[in-house]
């Protein structure tokens, strides 16, 4: 493993570190290949409740792929369609991870950058970030996995305004049509997000998991629970979770998850 990219970790909140400020965190094929192996790493720890993502300073979140090696890895339709399979598999492991997922964005979150962003569950900006997708100013086309989540997000009319324009937008402006969650100043950006993670990891993990895969079949479109959605629900009522739950409520307390 690189420097590049880095697990913290404080009690059950990990943190993965995009630690490229010299490019703006922006992502190589390594790069991309390297988180989808710390995401598996961090899939499997029991210890984990919480996963944030953020780059290493005030620099940027990410500038997005790194474009410098687009003429050796990526400057043909064969190439092209290796790198961007690396690159969707990584984020679509981040979509897909079981655990709620934050992303802190301070300074750039642009193309590739805002795709990562975009496939976490919540969204915290400083007030100073610039967000957009910037495929247009370079020749190519967007892919359908990162329009669609995009779309979800912002609808239709904003989805191709940034496409079509390639513009930078401001945190406050990105809350305002439904990509940022919350803004901040620099200055608290960090404190709000860890506050908020904190938050998350005194409730039920059991129920949090299982929420989140039941919102995902419905982002996903289903309109009836599947028999592994329906296993999932009633699990939830054997487990030693509901049973805390139950017993710290009967006796006017706080669960103990």
């Amino acid at each position: 493993m690189s420097n590049e990219l880095y697990i913290e970790k404080n009690g059950a909140i990990a943190t993965i570190v995009i630690n490229r400020p010299q490019k703006k965190n922006a992502f190589t094929l390594a790069m991309f290949k390297e988180l989808g192996a710390l995401l598996d790493e961090l899939e499997t720890d029991k210890n984990v409740k919480v996963l944030v993502v953020r780059g290493v300073d005030e620099t940027a979140f990410s500038a997005g792929a790194d474009i410098s090696e687009f003429l050796e890895v990526r400057f043909s339709a064969e190439k092209a369609k290796k790198y961007n399979d690396f690159a969707l598999e990584s984020i679509e492991k981040l979509y897909r991870f079981s655990k709620p997922t934050i992303a802190l964005i301070q300074g750039l979150a642009i193309g590739g950058g805002l795709e990562l962003a975009s496939s976490c569950d919540f969204r915290f900006a400083a007030e100073n970030s610039k967000l957009g997708i910037t495929a247009a100013n370079i020749g190519i086309v967007y892919n359908l996995t990162s329009t669609k989540r995009l779309y979800n997000l912002i609808g239709l009319s904003k989805t191709k305004e940034l496409l079509y324009t390639a513009k930078l937008i401001s945190a406050n402006e990105g809350k305002e049509i439904g990509l940022i969650d919350y803004v901040y100043s620099s200055e608290e950006i960090e404190e709000k997000c860890f506050e908020f993670a904190k938050q998350i990891i005194q409730k039920s993990s059991v129920a949090i998991s299982g929420m989140k895969k039941v919102i995902q079949s419905v982002v996903d479109g289903e309109n009836e629970e599947s028999e592994a959605i329906s296993e999932i629900i009633l699990a939830s009522y054997c487990s030693d979770d509901y049973k805390e739950g139950i017993q710290a409520f009967m006796e006017k307390r706080k669960p103990n998850f």
